[in-house]
């Protein structure tokens, strides 16, 4: 290596070497560091550093080359390494120490004093008495400083902390008496050491060492280590090495195309890992139980796996953080993933078997998610676990719902690897298929063939089928569960039909709610049931009796007495399936018995055998659609918010026919309470796209209809309604009560302008609502026919609404009928009447919590009053816009010009020239100035 002479150096030795040591990367601060003490040594000054890094990050390295540039620089250089199994004899640090001064010159001609040698200074092995170790502490001195004399001296001692105590005194002994001399020692530890022996570290180094902490290589240099481009790929091996550059070369021993650097390790580094922990009590046990527990790891746990008591468990944690090996966490974990391998790798495959066994029995035990005991499980391969197999089944089902069917697709395998009982394994092998089905659509119908041959038991059989119906409820995955339903049926169809009527019944309603056309023809269906006589057979049939009633729009009283003969057993299963709840639900939301009874029934302990609903959703559901449907709008918005924020979580809000009907129950519900801001942000979140479940995607279709027909948008609003009452048509529904788009279609109609439409739509409703007979149904599609009218018929409607929903539960019906009853009184000049029916609707509209129907109802009431006392001087009892109106009429204006100069609609406009010719007893507009003229010559005699 070149050096240059240094003019400076009282001893006329070299400069410090401008070239560094070849072979050690990213590592020119920490030796910019070290070299910069030379020049202070060199000088005739004693200086120091401590190089302390964690396990394997290249302290020794550092040592070597800090010694390589020092020769360079004219030291004498003397190396020693402390071993852990030298550490209980004395003299071994010194001794390399002394031998290393006592080598022969670099230059033998130069006349410099015989040195003596180790076994000149240091004792034997036998025991020293004071004296002795007098004698020798002052011999070590003495060879230091005769050393220093002849020129610049380099001390380095790698593992300090591992050194025998005698050699660690003889290094405190010689501190302060080489101050003056040129002396650099330079020390290396494992970071986090504690000092337990005579002698501390200041103690041998000085008081004001340069402490240079190693830290890992950065991704440059990792690339550069491994030969490898310094990319992606890169920074990965860095991530999970932490750069530490023992690990990285074991790393790239082991580094091939495509590698899985999340399960990279070396069985080698994990012994050595554990070799090194054994002098901490517990330590080596501890180390595995983290390694085995990785992100479940508590203190707790820990300590329970590894088989210690909490005193131990903490200390061993204690080091283990200490020297960098565990993360300074609440939940302690290895520091680098890689090392974690090793540590696994390190361990027999039948040990690591059974010790992740317990260590899923313990999470189990201890409350842990499904998935996070599932994950232990799988790697308990080769050996027995029958508890498992539940717990592997309900962590598949949690991972579909987070979208992660391969590993859904891994559990299950597992669970198949246990013993097993024919219908078990038929269930598996079916979960198994839907996980499948997401991951490779084409391999899915083989699993449900394999799981059709193991049937052995028709009963249950059915039984599993009509669960994976219950359990698929969307798109693809419904069409998988009813194919796979129809090899079920094919094979029990030999038993009879009491083998088959439960999967029976579940695919008919399957195949109803996911046809984009007419459903399949009920009495065809029916005749399969002939022979019967099952209870639970009948207690279905009434069911679907009850729904066929209500998709045709039949009497309501048939469909209630057949869906509370439905509710008579304990058999929640038909009222779970998607389709069929969402009709029920409508069709008993004026039922508060059967609702009651309903709740009850869908309230079970067991989870819900959809797994994107959460447990208890529906009967949630259930109650708050009652309460919507009586007017108790502020509850109602209570149960669907909270069952939202649980879809939510589960991201499913726009997949699952549930979720997207509560999310548009909650939409229609904002808009009647006013809080349209709610139901624009809660529309938004919705993909359309992916809500194409029949009912459900109707009635989210009427709901946004509602909001858009709310905010200023009736012409979308419009479309909308319209849209959602031909696909409804489209599929045979008539039931007036499950979306009554036609009388919110009926009413943006009017205020389009468009008056026949409205009529018309408005008297289809009424029909509908008349053949179903249900008082809220048939109250809301009177007070519909009632607005479209203007005339007599269109009071009398009204009060018919009104008395058909005075003894109904449905509040908020009542409340509208009452505002457009009262609004239509005033206009008819019957003030008096209409200030007593405003005054009733403001107080129901207020009740309900409707502000947008209270607020307009208390307008038309400030209004009625004022006319009240306008018609005092008005002798054909003109309210004050009756009068305006009727005035610029009579001066020519056309009722377009009226509406833009007052802020009114025309429609506003007709009724009020309509209701002014009645009052003033004319026919026209041609009347309206000898009229008005003659009511104020009246007024003035």
């Amino acid at each position: 290596m070149h050096t240059e002479v240094n003019p400076e150096s009282p001893f006329g030795g070299p400069s410090v070497p401008k070239r560094r040591a070849a072979g050690l990367l990213g590592r020119d601060s920490e030796l910019d560091t070290i070299t910069g003490l030379f020049r202070a040594a060199l000088r005739g000054r004693a200086v120091s550093a401590v190089v302390v890094g964690e396990f394997g990050m290249g302290k020794s390295s550092m040592l070597s080359a800090a010694g390589e540039l020092a020769e360079a620089a004219g030291f004498t250089v003397a190396i020693a390494t402390a071993s852990r199994l030298e550490t209980h004899l004395s003299g071994g640090v010194g001794r390399q120490l002394i031998e290393g001064l006592t080598q022969t010159p670099a230059d033998p001609g130069s006349p410099r004093p015989r040195r003596p040698h180790a076994a000149e200074i240091l004792p034997d092995r036998r025991p020293l008495t004071e004296q002795d170790q007098t004698e020798a502490l002052d011999a070590f001195c003495h060879a230091v400083r005769q050393a220093a004399e002849q020129g610049p001296v380099f001390l380095g001692v790698d593992n300090i902390h591992l050194a025998d105590p005698w050699s660690t005194r003889c290094l405190a002994y010689i501190r302060h008496r080489v101050e003056q001399l040129p002396v650099m020692v330079v020390l290396t530890s494992l970071i986090g050491r504690l000092q337990t022996g005579e002698v501390a570290w200041v103690e041998m180094s000085g008081c004001t060492p340069a402490t240079i902490r190693l830290r890992g290589l950065g991704t440059r240099h990792v690339a550069e280590f491994l030969r490898v481009s310094a990319g992606r790929f890169a920074e990965e091996c860095r991530e999970v090495t932490g750069g530490n550059p023992f690990l990285l070369g074991a790393l790239r021993r082991r580094l091939v195309p495509g590698m899985d650097l999340d399960t990279a390790g070396s069985a080698m580094i994990g012994e050595v890992l554990r070799v090194r922990m054994h002098e901490y009590t517990a330590a080596p046990k501890m180390l595995e139980a983290v390694a085995i527990l990785g992100e479940d790891a508590t203190f707790d746990l820990l300590a329970q796996l590894a088989g210690v008591d909490e005193g131990t468990a903490m200390e061993a944690i204690d080091t283990m953080v200490r020297v960098h090996l565990l993360s300074n966490s609440h939940r302690p974990s290895l520091t680098y993933r890689f090392v974690r391998n090793s540590v696994l790798a390190d361990m027999p495959l039948t040990t690591r078997a059974v010790t992740q066994s317990r260590a899923a029995r313990l999470l189990h035990d201890a409350g842990a998610a499904p998935e996070r005991v599932g994950v232990h499980l799988l790697e308990a391969t080769a050996i027995r676990i029958p508890w498992a197999v539940d717990v592997l089944r309900l962590a598949a089902r949690h991972s579909v719902v987070e979208g992660d069917p391969e590993l859904s697709v891994r559990f299950l395998s597992r669970a198949l690897e246990e013993r097993l009982s024919e219908r078990k394994r038929m269930a598996i092998l079916l979960q198994l298929a839907h996980a499948e089905f997401h991951c490779d659509p084409d391999s899915a119908p083989a699993r449900v063939r394999e799981a059709v041959d193991h049937i052995d038991d028709r009963e249950t059989a059915a039984f599993v089928a009509t669960a994976m119906i219950l359990s698929l409820c969307c798109g693809p995955d419904a069409r998988l569960a009813i194919n796979s339903a129809g090899q079920f049926a094919a094979r029990l169809d030999a038993g009879g039909p009491d083998a088959v009527w439960p999967l029976l019944c579940m695919t008919y309603l399957a195949e109803a709610g996911s046809r984009l056309g007419p459903p399949p023809d009920f009495r065809d269906f029916e005749r399969q049931w002939a022979p019967l006589n099952d209870p639970a057979a009948q207690q279905s049939r009434s069911g679907l009796l009850a729904l066929d009633a209500v998709r045709g729009g039949k009497s309501s009283a048939n469909a209630v007495r057949h869906f509370g003969a439905a509710l008579s057993g304990e058999q929640p299963e038909l009222f779970e399936q998607p389709y069929f709840f969402t009709l029920a639900t409508a069709a008993l939301a004026d039922e508060p018995a059967l609702t009651d009874k309903l709740c009850q029934v869908l309230d079970t302990e067991r989870l819900p055998w959809d797994f994107h609903v959460p447990k208890g959703a529906l009967a949630t559901l259930a109650r708050g659609i009652a309460l919507q449907a009586g007017g108790d709008l502020v509850r109602a918005s209570v149960h669907f918010e909270s069952l939202v924020r649980q879809f939510d979580e589960r991201g499913v809000t726009s997949r699952c026919p549930i979720a997207v009907l509560c999310a548009a129950r909650l939409i229609e519900v904002s808009v009647d309470l006013g809080r349209h801001d709610v139901a624009k942000a809660l529309l938004d979140r919705i993909d359309f796209g992916a809500t194409q479940a029949l009912f459900t995607h109707n009635y989210l279709l009427y709901a946004r209809g509602r909001l858009r027909a709310a905010t200023g948008e009736p012409e979308l609003g419009y479309e909308d309604l319209r849209g959602c009452g031909r696909r409804l048509e489209h599929h045979g529904m008539r039931f007036p009560g499950f979306a009554p788009w036609r009388a919110h279609a009926a009413r943006t109609a009017l205020a389009l302008g468009r008056t026949d439409a409205a009529a018309r739509l408005a008297e289809e409703d009424l029909e509908a609502a008349e053949r179903w007979g249900a008082p809220r149904i048939l109250g809301g599609a009177l007070t519909t026919a009632g607005l479209v009218r203007e005339d007599e018929e269109g009071e009398r409607l009204l009060t018919k609404a009104v008395d058909v929903l005075g003894g109904s539960t449905a509040k908020l019906a009542l409340a509208e009928a009452l505002t457009e009853l009262g609004v239509l009184q005033a206009r008819h000049g019957q003030a008096e009447k209409a200030v007593g029916t405003l005054r009733m609707a403001v107080r129901s509209g207020k009740h309900c919590g409707a502000r947008p129907l209270a607020r307009r109802a208390a307008e038309a009431l400030r209004d009625a009053r004022t006319s009240l006392t306008t018609a005092k001087d008005n002798e054909h009892g003109l309210t004050k816009q009756e009068y305006r109106v009727a005035l610029m009429a009579s001066q020519g204006l056309t009722n377009r010009e009226i509406a833009e100069a007052l802020h009114l609609t025309r429609r506003t406009v007709e009724l009020h020239l309509s209701g002014a010719y009645r009052k003033l007893g004319i026919t026209g507009r041609t009347e309206l100035s000898s009229a008005l003229g003659r009511s104020q010559r009246v007024d003035a005699d």
